[in-house]
């Protein structure tokens, strides 16, 4: 007799998807200088990455304690205007494939 039951592991799928979102990845960093004011990072962050007044002091304070932060994750198209806009303001900044 030949099975026409579909093969559905719920473990199987669960895998597939964990490596799909594990897959997609990049992080937008933005560095530390001795330049830039708080403000003006955390001015840039609520208009090109679309961070909260809050979200944004706190990447601040972090990019200033650690010497680099990753301000936002995404794909790469997504991130990469946000990278130009924030260098275009004279902040550094880089996207990072995130390493599996």
């Amino acid at each position: 007799m030949i099975s026409m039951l579909k093969d559905t592991d719920p473990l199987k799928e669960l895998e597939e998807e964990v490596l799909v979102e594990a897959d997609a990845g990049y992080n937008l960093i933005v560095w530390n200088d001795d330049v830039n004011t708080f403000d003006w990072v955390i001015k840039a962050l609520v208009e090109i990455c679309g961070h909260s007044e809050e979200q944004a002091e706190q990447c601040a304070l972090l990019i200033h304690m650690r010497g680099k932060y990753a301000v936002k994750h995404g794909d790469f198209e997504t991130l990469k205007p946000m990278c130009e806009g924030i260098i275009d303001r004279g902040i550094n900044a880089t996207i990072e494939e995130v390493a599996l």
